[in-house]
Order: C-alpha cells, then sequence, then structure tokens
C-alpha cells in the first residue's frame, strides 16, 4: 500500500500524461477548470460590448477585401471559437484586420469577372492556407520567424498598405467606383473620378461624418464605442432619408440568415499555387502581430508567454475561418484593448461576443440591410489612418538614418510594387540587413585608459596607450564563410597600422559565436602567415562550444592551448611574462 508520501512523489500516471499534453495544446481545458463565477458577469458585458464593434468591424474590413460583408461575420464567429479553445492569452482578440485587408484583395481581386462565390472561395483558401503555415510554425516550435520583420521593415510596409487600403477606400466615401488592381491605377482612377464631378455628395456626408464621429470619440471619449455609434448613426440616417433609392448610397443589403455553412475550398492546383506567395505574406504578417499583442497583453497579465502556441492558436483560428466561408484573420489591436477596457476576464468574452453574432445572423439578419457603405469605408479609413506609424519613421531618422532609409524602401515596395512584393521585398531586407552586419562587422584595435578598467578602442579614444609589439584586435561577429576574408584582411590591417612590430595578434573573440569550416580553413592559412612573419596568433575570450569546434578542425592543435586565454588581460599578462617586459601599468587590474 502507498503512503501518502509515496504518491506524492510516485510518477505522472499514463492519463495524467495524457491530459497534461492535452492542456498544452488545448488551453481552454485549463482556463475552464480554474473559472471562477465571479467573473461571469464581467465576462458577458465585455462580449456584448466587443460584439458591438465587431460587427460593424468586421463588415466593413470583408468589404475593403472584396467581400461580401457577411463573410467579415462569418470569420469573426470562426475566429473568435477557435482561439478561445486554441488560445494561450487571457483576452487576446482574434478577426478580421485592416492590416491583412490589401493582402486579402489582390488575391480576390483576380476573380472579380467571376462569381462572388468564386472569390469567397479563394479567400477561404488563402485562410486555409496562411493557417496551415501558422500551425505548422506553431507545432514545429518556430515561433521565433516572428521576429524576422525588425521595427523599421514593419514601419515601411505597415505604413505601405494602410496608404493603399486608404486610397482603395475612399471612392467607395465619395460614392463612386474603380477598377484599378494596384495602387497607382486606383490613385489615378480616384482623381479622374473627383475632377469629373462623380462624387456622390450624400454618400460623402454620410462617409466624412462617420470618421468625424470614429475620430472624435477617439480622442475625446477613448472608451466609448466610435465605431458602433458612427455606423449606427449612419444607418438610421440611410433608412429614415431612404438614401440608398433617393441618394444612390450603396448599401449593405439584407445578410443571408443562418449560420455559415461547412465548406472545404476546391481550386485548381493553378489556383492553389498561385496563392502561396500571398498566404506566406499573411502568414508572417499575422504571425508578427499576434507575437507582439500577445506580449503585450501577456506582460501587463504577468502571465508567460508561450509564442508558438500562439502561432497554433492562430493557424487553427485560419483554419476555422476558412472552413466557414471566412477569410484570413488576425490578432486585432483595436478589439483588443476594448475587451480588456470592458473587464475581460477569460476568454469566455470571446463566446459571448461568437454568441451574439450568431444571434445576429439567424434572428435578425435585416438588420443591418440599410447600413451604408460609405460608413463602412470610413471604418476602415479611421482605423488605417490609426495605424499609420508617422512618430516612429520620424523617430528612425532621427536616431538611425540607416534603418530610416530601409522604412522608405520598403514602404515604396509596397506602393509601387503591390503589397504581396512589398512584403517580400520588406522581408528579403531585414535578412540583407542582418547579413550586412555579419558580413562587414565593426573591428576595434584595443588599447589601455588610464583610469578605467579593462581594454578600450582606439578609434574612440585617442588616448589609449598600446604595448609595443602587442595588438589587440576586437571581431564582433560569428566568423563564416561571407566574412573569412574580410577578418584576415582587418587583420593583416592592424598588422600595418600598429606602431611598432608585432610579435602577438590577439583576437578578443568573445562576439564570435560560430566559426564555420571556411572561416577555419581561412585561420590555417593565416596562421601559417603569421608564422612566415614570426608573430603569434592568440584568442581570448572564445566561447567553450566555438572553442570544441576549434578542436574539431585541429585549429587549436595547431595554435597551442596555452594561446587561447579567458581574457583580455589574461593575453596581456602572458605576453608581458613571455618578454620579460616590466611595465606594471599594463598588468591586469581584476
Amino acid at each position: 500500500m502507498h503512503t501518502r508520501e509515496s504518491r506524492e512523489t510516485d510518477p505522472p500516471t499514463r492519463r495524467e500524461t495524457v491530459v497534461s499534453r492535452l492542456g498544452h495544446w488545448l488551453p481552454a481545458l485549463a482556463w475552464l477548470r480554474a473559472y471562477r463565477l465571479v467573473w461571469l458577469p464581467h465576462d458577458i458585458v465585455a462580449g456584448i460590448t466587443l460584439s458591438a464593434i465587431l460587427v460593424p468591424a468586421g463588415m466593413a474590413y470583408a468589404q475593403a477585401a472584396g467581400m461580401p460583408s457577411v463573410t467579415g461575420l462569418y470569420a469573426s464567429l470562426a475566429a473568435l471559437i477557435a482561439y478561445a479553445l486554441f488560445g494561450p492569452s487571457r483576452i487576446l482578440v482574434l478577426g478580421p484586420d485592416s492590416a491583412l485587408v490589401a493582402l486579402i484583395a489582390v488575391a480576390v481581386t483576380a476573380s472579380m469577372h467571376r462569381s462572388g462565390a468564386q472569390a469567397v472561395m479563394l479567400a477561404s483558401a488563402l485562410a486555409l492556407l496562411s493557417g496551415g503555415l501558422c500551425a505548422a510554425v506553431g507545432l514545429l516550435k518556430l515561433g521565433f520567424v516572428a521576429d524576422l520583420l525588425s521595427t523599421p521593415i514593419r514601419h515601411g510596409y505597415l505604413n505601405g498598405i494602410m496608404l493603399t487600403i486608404i486610397v482603395g477606400q475612399l471612392p467607395k466615401l465619395l460614392g463612386f467606383s474603380v477598377t484599378g488592381e494596384s495602387f497607382l491605377s486606383q490613385a489615378r482612377e480616384l482623381m479622374a473620378g473627383i475632377l469629373a464631378g462623380r462624387i456622390n455628395s450624400a454618400a460623402l456626408a454620410v462617409g466624412a461624418g462617420s470618421i468625424g464621429i470614429i475620430l472624435a470619440c477617439r480622442r475625446l471619449a477613448p472608451k466609448v464605442p466610435g465605431v458602433l455609434i458612427a455606423v449606427a448613426v449612419a444607418t438610421l440616417a440611410t433608412s429614415l432619408g431612404d438614401l440608398g433609392s433617393r441618394a444612390g448610397i450603396a448599401v449593405v443589403g439584407t445578410l443571408p440568415r443562418g449560420l455559415p455553412a461547412f465548406q472545404i475550398p476546391l481550386l485548381t492546383s493553378d489556383e492553389w499555387l498561385r496563392l502561396c506567395a500571398t498566404a506566406a505574406a499573411i502568414a508572417l504578417v499575422s504571425l508578427t502581430d499576434v507575437s507582439m499583442l500577445s506580449q503585450t497583453y501577456g506582460l501587463r497579465s504577468g502571465g508567460r508567454i508561450d509564442r508558438n502556441q500562439e502561432c497554433f492558436a492562430l493557424g487553427v483560428a485560419n483554419i476555422a475561418a476558412a472552413l466557414f466561408e471566412g477569410f484570413p484573420v488576425s490578432a486585432s489591436g483595436s478589439r483588443t484593448p476594448v475587451a480588456e477596457a470592458a473587464g475581460a476576464k477569460t476568454q469566455v468574452t470571446g463566446l459571448v461576443a461568437a454568441a451574439v453574432v450568431a444571434i445576429l445572423l439567424v434572428f435578425v439578419p435585416q438588420a443591418l440591410r440599410n447600413t451604408p457603405q460609405a460608413a463602412l469605408a470610413a471604418v476602415v479609413v479611421a482605423a488605417s489612418l490609426a495605424l499609420l506609424e508617422m512618430r516612429g519613421v520620424l523617430r528612425l531618422y532621427r536616431l538611425r538614418r540607416g534603418e530610416f532609409v530601409q522604412a522608405l524602401v520598403c514602404f515604396a515596395g509596397v506602393v509601387l510594387s503591390g503589397v504581396v512584393a512589398g512584403v517580400g521585398i520588406a522581408v528579403a531586407l531585414a535578412l540583407l540587413m542582418f547579413l550586412w552586419r555579419a558580413w562587414w562587422p565593426y573591428t576595434a584595435v584595443l588599447g589601455r585608459v588610464d583610469g578605467v578598467k579593462g581594454y578600450h578602442d582606439i578609434s574612440r579614444h585617442p588616448d589609449a596607450r598600446r604595448i609595443p609589439g602587442l595588438v589587440l584586435l576586437r571581431w564582433d561577429a560569428p566568423l563564416f564563410f561571407a566574412n573569412a576574408q574580410i577578418f584576415k584582411e582587418r587583420v593583416r590591417r592592424a598588422l600595418d597600422d600598429a606602431p611598432t612590430a608585432t610579435h602577438w595578434i590577439v583576437i578578443a573573440a568573445e562576439p564570435v559565436t560560430d566559426i564555420d569550416i571556411t572561416a577555419a580553413d581561412m585561420l590555417v592559412k593565416l596562421d601559417e602567415e603569421l608564422d612566415a612573419m614570426q608573430v603569434q596568433l592568440c584568442f581570448a575570450e572564445l566561447k567553450g562550444p566555438v572553442k570544441d569546434s576549434l578542436k574539431r578542425y585541429g585549429i587549436y592543435e595547431r595554435i597551442g592551448e596555452r594561446y587561447f586565454v579567458p581574457t583580455v588581460g589574461s593575453a596581456v599578462n602572458e605576453y608581458l611574462r613571455e618578454h620579460r617586459i616590466e611595465w606594471h601599468d599594463w598588468e591586469d587590474d581584476r
């Protein structure tokens, strides 16, 4: 018979192990078991409040992406339920997002000459592909790919996307339509329409008034649901004034009654292939958004952030949206704060909002039939204006001009080459800049500065003193195939610039995190050349794993164990002892 103590130390049973693993991938099991009834009123109020923003925003983003308005509600419904089950974040909200609108529109506009059902099928397929990519990233624990887009790259592509969306929505705001697909063609048609007098004054009044209400609420009363008020006022005005028939304002019309049907996207192999690049761009943008928002709200609540689970949950939400006539979704930077401010405690908030959307679809789909498209365009324009990152770009200009140029290149890529190509340019530029920093790293010859501990860059400290015959060179990057010859050239330059004949060159190698085969071959040749010059090569502060690599390459034995020292100070002391230099000012003062 087991005692209490033995039971507490027994290994977990198979059932406990299964439950633990299932709970990891299905976090709803954990928070439902710990749920407190006292939270329920807060979650219900927050869910109803969230739905008031979610419904008009979902319809607006669907319209902006070239989809029927109802698909925005379908996508919201599926995403809310899926993330409530699989999402690890306490209050993060997923749904249609302005950052994805232009990307979805790229795929949908190709089908506009066909039926609307085909456009829905394409958008659902896009969600299925991007969702599969996100889920795979989570399952394979590759959540770090969300860090692929640096701040300047993100500012550039986001500003480009937002400007593209605004230009695409302005015609609806002004009461006419354009047929162009690219930013430049839409801008030309927009200007031509304005000059030709095609503006519908009633639509302009509705759209401008809606934007005014949203921006005023955002600035003067942030907790007031400006989107809901704007759309409600516009819908009421259109209904009372019969503006749809009298003034020719385009309206949403009666939504299809009922919940979305289960539907697997069926496309040709060529269509699937054409969607792959856009799906990859959507996945990258979505992963970046989810990672940033989940970390922000996770830190506020003091919870641990599981980025891989976030990626998996995002993938499941997109797959769910795809199978129920929706389109790609992402974390919402506008609706999550609404849920938080309304007192959300758990993902029950999302389930309540989903229930409100379902009730609307099943019982009162005609409630929004007179909602003007100009008002929905105003919602998208207002959201895009809020996401334009001007302060961040100006900050880059002040602090780091090189990264400011990166942001401009990405912005121009999105605007001039298209959204998918622009995101591709952004990723390529981010990788290129990373490679460039490792390819041409900073190096510094070190010397001793009076009154300052350690050894410092002589270019920043011209008064630094150097020991005759000793060169201390710091290399600030891994050693690999692309920079191996550059390293060799920097060593030669340091020797040539030395004020006296050199006997030792010490590489301050603390920043060196790896040495590949190409670099190892270079070190062998460099050591041979230095031997011919009667110069000893020495490494200081080299990390253990890198030192192990040199042992496998045979370089460690070639150079000699005594020339791999733990610190630069140790190397200096060793050199002074070997050359019998009585210069106490150079002794290591640790």
